[in-house]
């Protein structure tokens, strides 16, 4: 009598929430998610095995904690892009069997593939590679993963003419498993994990814009053809970032700041700023406020050199952390002819206010220090990355670090926390996030001090009562930092603010101050931004508003316009009382029709007009014209100064 096979051992799969499920043997994925719900079942891409994203098809023959992913899950959405790339690549090869296909990752927003081809793709393409797309998808092809031995994989796509995927698979290390993708007669090299079908990723995606690539990003390699497409998991989703697209080029702040002669660029000082009168008004007019909310925190505004000594940038360790992005001068040649020092055109601020407070003695009763600085910085940054006055080479940080004691690190941070959120709060932002970034792998420090820098960091972002998120390994090299992060008005997110606990610096640079005990200690120091840079943040606030500034940031707050010459002379009078009166206006006396003036200065954003005639001359009034809108309000001048000086008063100045 044959003897009974064993019975296969059960298996005890533990969900996010805690609960478990016990199968008799080995059990897919699929299964798992069928287990719970039809409705999940039907919804799942993927799943985490012990924290690992696998095929739904993948067995599991173990315990494990698993997760079933969907794509509400960011996990799930980045699935979607990575599989609509493949779907691409299988479009193009059916419509176009000359191109050879590359490489195709998912990336933020969408997605793109690299295609190798002699004749170029054109927008047209685009349409017919997108039609071919959805009858992919319409088809329900499945994701079917095999593995090859490498030197088949090799050959064949070599046979196939496919000489880039045999020269990645060549590439691969010995130890590593071939996995190729199999989506109806389309075969890919690929790792994985895809969705269980074509047809899980829907139709929420499009072909966006071609470029063109090197292979492998070696310019010394063959140029390749790059095709970026968006993909999303909901056409409510899509729909809304295209918005966001069409917005953003509306709201781009080069455009703007052409159109409403703030500022321009040019080659000859690229990624610098040439601030023309009305841009630097706007410029000074969010420096001065940002310097009044500083006086009333108690902060003391100093300036810095611009040039610094090559050794107290090696003592700070900046040198070594940022010297290739820094500006070097060679300086104090000697008898040989060769340069005697070097010094770092400023890129930040902190080694300098170090050596400003170790000038004189200073006692525990001198804590907190808080010293500030509108400080010009530049920084050696590509020009690729250069991005109007966004990622700039020169630009101004309204900087500031707090000396303080350990003990006073959370009623600081919490100072600081209040006082950036009501800054945002006037400049029109109400959505701010707070990411955690805690110690990166290259960092100065002791394990111990960065235990004590973090905790010390928690608890202060607790007691602010903000919620954050964690950033992992992305903290200065000298300490920990929490990034304060603005949604504007189409949903993006931009970084502005920091607040940094350092407990390195200090030490690094030999700062000190005489506690009760009579001894010295090292203070720590807050690093700590609200805007980031005045540049980025003015780009960003552009952005925001598209153009159209609150009226206390305009730098034309009011534009005075005539009907008729006959009130020439009491316009100028209109002006002079209302510059009297600290609102930034103009006058136009320009031989032009009324609704050619209000059409101009709308185009301009100035958002108040106060057009004047015979009649209000007479009679002392003005007609009060907003920008975009078509009524207007006559009212007695004086009436309209008292109500235009409240509306354009700077915020928070009651505070």
């Amino acid at each position: 009598m044959a003897p009974e096979s064993a019975a296969p051992n059960p298996i005890t799969v533990t969900l996010p929430d805690g609960a478990t499920r016990t199968f008799d043997g080995p059990v897919t994925g699929a299964e798992i998610a069928a287990s719970i719900g039809a409705g999940l079942a039907k919804a799942a891409l993927a799943i985490k095995v012990d924290g690992k994203l696998v095929d739904l098809s993948r067995t599991i023959d173990r315990d494990a904690e698993v997760a079933i992913v969907t794509a509400k899950q960011p996990e799930g959405l980045e699935l979607i892009r990575h599989d609509t790339a493949h779907i691409m690549a299988e479009a193009v090869q059916a419509l176009y069997p000359d191109a050879q296909v590359t490489i195709g990752p998912a990336i933020e927003n969408g997605f793109y593939y690299d295609f190798a081809r002699d004749k170029p793709f054109t927008p047209d393409d685009l349409s017919a590679i997108e039609a071919k797309m959805r009858e992919i998808v319409a088809k329900d092809e499945k994701f079917v993963r095999e593995v090859w031995p490498r030197d088949e994989a090799i050959a064949y796509f070599e046979k196939i003419g496919e000489k880039y995927k045999a020269e990645l698979i060549r590439d691969l290390p010995e130890s590593e498993e071939i996995s190729i993708y199999r989506q109806g007669e389309f075969l890919d090299l690929c790792r994985g994990p895809h969705a269980p079908s074509t047809g899980k990723i829907g139709t929420a995606f499009k072909l966006m814009k071609l470029a063109g690539a090197y292979w492998r990003g070696d310019h010394r390699n063959p140029m390749l053809q790059r095709i970026y497409g968006t993909a999303w998991a909901s056409d409510k989703d899509l729909a809304q970032y295209l918005f966001q697209i069409e917005e953003a080029e509306k709201r781009d702040h080069r455009k703007l700041g052409r159109e409403l002669n703030l500022f321009h660029q040019q080659e000859e000082a690229a990624g610098q700023v040439f601030w023309h009168a009305k841009g630097w008004t706007l410029y000074r007019t969010i420096e001065n406020y940002v310097r009044m909310r500083l006086d009333r925190a108690g902060y003391q505004e100093v300036k810095t050199p611009q040039l610094i000594d090559k050794s107290l940038f090696v003592a700070s360790g900046h040198w070594d952390m940022y010297g290739d992005n820094m500006f070097k001068i060679d300086a104090e040649h000697g008898e040989d002819g060769k340069p005697a020092r070097q010094f770092g055109v400023k890129p930040m601020n902190c080694p300098c206010h170090v050596q400003i407070f170790r000038q004189g003695l200073k006692s525990y009763r001198d804590l907190p220090l808080r010293m500030a600085e509108f400080g010009a910085c530049h920084r050696n940054e590509a020009s690729g990355a250069l991005h109007g006055i966004m990622r700039v080479r020169a630009f101004t940080q309204d900087d500031a670090h707090i000396f303080c004691t350990e003990d006073q690190i959370t009623a600081e941070s919490v100072a600081f926390c209040d006082l950036l959120q009501s800054i945002y709060r006037d400049f029109g932002f109400t959505e701010v996030s707070v990411k955690f970034s805690d110690r990166p792998d290259v960092r100065a420090g002791t394990d111990e001090t960065w235990d004590r820098a973090e905790g010390a960091l928690k608890t202060a972002i607790e007691a602010a009562g903000l919620p954050y998120t964690m950033n992992p390994g992305e903290g200065a090299f000298y300490g920990p930092k929490l990034e304060f992060v603005l949604r504007d008005a189409i949903g993006r997110d931009w970084q502005c603010g920091t607040l940094q606990v350092d407990f390195v610096l200090p030490e690094r640079l030999d700062a000190s101050y005489i506690g009760e005990d009579g001894q010295k200690h090292r203070p720590v120091m807050l690093h700590r931004a609200i805007l980031g840079s005045l540049e980025r943040f003015i780009g960003i606030l552009i952005e925001q508003h598209a153009g159209k500034l609150p009226i206390w940031l305009a730098p034309v707050q009011v534009m005075v316009a005539t009907i008729t010459s006959d009130a020439d002379d009491y316009a100028r009078e209109v002006k002079a009382s209302l510059v009297k009166a600290g609102i930034r206006a103009e006058v136009d006396l320009a031989n032009e029709k009324i609704n050619y003036k209000v059409r101009e200065h709308s185009l301009a954003k100035i958002p108040v007009l106060l057009v004047v005639g015979r009649r209000e001359a007479e009679e002392k009034t003005v007609a009060i014209r907003r920008l975009g809108g078509k009524d207007q309000e006559v009212v007695a001048l004086a009436d309209a100064i008292t109500r235009l000086s409240e509306e354009a008063a700077v915020p928070s100045t009651h505070a």
